[in-house]
């Protein structure tokens, strides 16, 4: 026993001391911080019996408030493909004054607290904000609307985006495009055959996250959302009103449609990746 333990330490046959040991404990971490509380997440509707978990898929207003963040949050996360990489063009290539201060910029929504963000983007497109009057007086209503929580999550998603896609326009190399413009390829050959088909899976991947960011996000949202039931109510604001109500389990309900549908989302995002990986290889 003590010879096996001994030998657990070291690391067996693996090159690297402790290697079993620290696998050990990182599975141990994993398990107690991950799989732990996803496990009682799943578990936690179905307690008060198959009769709740029914009911509550007969919850309208779940529902809505579920179309209204999937929706809002792919809108985001695709909105922001052509914005980030275009910001991840200009960081890279740009060589532009500033650069430094840009750069730092990006990552600002990470460090934001998220109530910050939210307040401020409401105030901003507001009625009365220094976007939002102008707007208004050309009939284009963003806060305590869709717009605004599409906005928002825009804001809070576009970093993952940019970093996802910055990488691989630096590996990129530049003789790419000037061979493919002395073989005589057109600019728009260029762009779509020779810069875009490598940050495919990039941008799949910053897809995949910045939906997954805006799922879950709440502070930047329900203050310029306007949290109306079937109109502009997110479902993570819905899973904190169940619980404010004591409905235990329709606030958990709620979050396990979250769980599995975002799951699911990031499972056909990871297809998706894989798929374009061999055909930007093959090209």
């Amino acid at each position: 026993m003590q010879r096996a333990f001994s030998s657990f330490v070291r690391g067996g046959n693996s090159a690297l001391p402790g290697y079993k040991l620290s696998l050990a404990a990182t599975l141990l971490w994993t398990g107690f911080f991950i799989i732990l509380p996803l496990i009682a997440l799943t578990l936690r509707p179905w307690q008060d019996g198959i009769g709740a978990v029914v009911n509550e898929l007969h919850d309208t207003r779940m529902f809505a408030a579920l179309w209204t963040s999937f929706s809002s949050a792919a809108l985001a996360a695709l909105f922001n493909i052509p914005l980030g990489m275009l910001l991840a063009w200009a960081l890279v290539r740009g060589n532009l004054p500033g650069s430094g201060l840009a750069n730092a910029l990006v990552d600002l929504p990470l460090a934001l607290p998220t109530a910050v963000s939210g307040i401020t983007l409401a105030t901003l497109y507001g009625p009365q904000g220094w976007l939002g009057a102008p707007l208004a007086k050309l009939g284009i209503v963003v806060a305590y609307s869709k717009p605004g929580i599409v906005i928002a999550l825009m804001f809070v998603g576009l970093p993952f985006v940019v970093r996802t896609v910055e990488p691989v326009l630096k590996n990129l190399p530049r003789d790419l495009e000037e061979a493919a413009a002395l073989l005589g390829a057109r600019p728009w050959q260029i762009i779509t055959r020779v810069v875009i088909a490598p940050l495919v899976p990039a941008l799949i991947t910053g897809f995949g996250l910045a939906f997954a960011r805006g799922v879950g996000e709440y502070g930047s949202v329900i203050f310029i959302a306007g949290n109306q039931p079937f109109h502009s109510e997110i479902a993570p604001l819905l899973v904190v009103v169940r619980l404010q109500e004591f409905d235990y389990s329709g606030a958990t309900a709620i979050a396990l449609i979250l769980l599995l549908t975002s799951l699911l989302a990031l499972a056909l995002v990871g297809l998706a990746r894989r798929k374009f990986s061999v055909w930007g290889d093959g090209a």
